[in-house]
């Protein structure tokens, strides 16, 4: 009888570990996608920073080549302004000359 009383804890405990088993399995497979999903966005996180970092390169490569132009213009206008100085200064010699001239 001893045997027999052993048979049905042995076939419980069986599928109780069994029970334990798959449990802890589909616990491991929940996790496991988990860290499949996070680890995909992941990949578009940084797919997409690089996409972002290329626009940032454009403007910045844009930006750069807009301040040389401004250089340029920059220097341009310091020669008109030079340019224009001498022009009144010009001017006002010939004013000048034309009051002593009219004495």
């Amino acid at each position: 009888m001893a045997s027999t009383e052993s048979q049905p804890r042995f076939g419980q405990s069986v599928k109780g570990l069994l029970s334990d088993k798959v449990g802890s399995c589909s616990g491991d497979v929940i996790a496991l996608t988990r860290q499949v999903l996070k680890g995909s966005r992941s990949q578009e996180l940084l797919g997409q920073a690089a996409r972002n970092m290329v626009i940032q390169e454009d403007a910045i490569l844009h930006s750069e080549d807009s301040l040389r132009k401004m250089s340029i213009i920059t220097t341009h206008l310091q020669y008109q302004q030079e340019a224009i100085q001498k022009n009144v200064e010009h001017s006002k010699n010939l004013q000048d000359q034309l009051r002593h001239l009219l004495k």
